[in-house]
């Protein structure tokens, strides 16, 4: 398994097609909200097994924050520890940014997944295409 930070528009491309089979296929998420038009303002995490991609996430720059986005990983790999592994990738990738705070809107079911990692949830839940989130925040420094 090798899980790196995407340098290339190959491996942005990868990044983007598990975006749409996970986001898309399987949650119903419109291309419309899906492609924002922040992909060239933000960081993107492929990880690959085999030389196929499996899992991405992309971070965003935002001062002394960047938020997390879009974590995904393909159906046959869930449970396996890839998200553990992109989400330590992403917080270390945060940390060489000199980022004070990593912040997520993650989807309600998921919640549990991201305070292992040292996320904590504040606020309300919301609707964000159609699937239920709350915000959630680590502190780095």
């Amino acid at each position: 398994m090798i899980i790196r930070t995407a340098t290339t528009r190959a491996e942005r491309e990868m990044c983007f097609a598990l975006r749409r089979a996970v986001f898309m296929g399987e949650q119903g998420v419109s291309e419309a909200e899906e492609w924002d038009g922040l992909e060239d303002d933000c960081h993107h995490i492929l990880a690959l097994q085999d030389g196929q991609p499996v899992g991405t996430a992309r971070l965003r720059p935002l001062g002394d924050t960047v938020k997390v986005q879009r974590v995904a990983v393909i159906a046959s790999h869930r449970g396996t520890g890839l998200g553990h592994r992109i989400m330590a990738h992403a917080l270390d990738l945060a940390r060489q940014m000199g980022s004070a705070r990593v912040t997520l809107e993650a989807q309600t079911h998921a919640i549990g997944f991201y305070e292992a990692l040292g996320f904590a949830a504040h606020g309300p839940e919301f609707d964000d295409a159609g699937i239920a989130h709350r915000k959630m925040e680590m502190r780095l420094l």
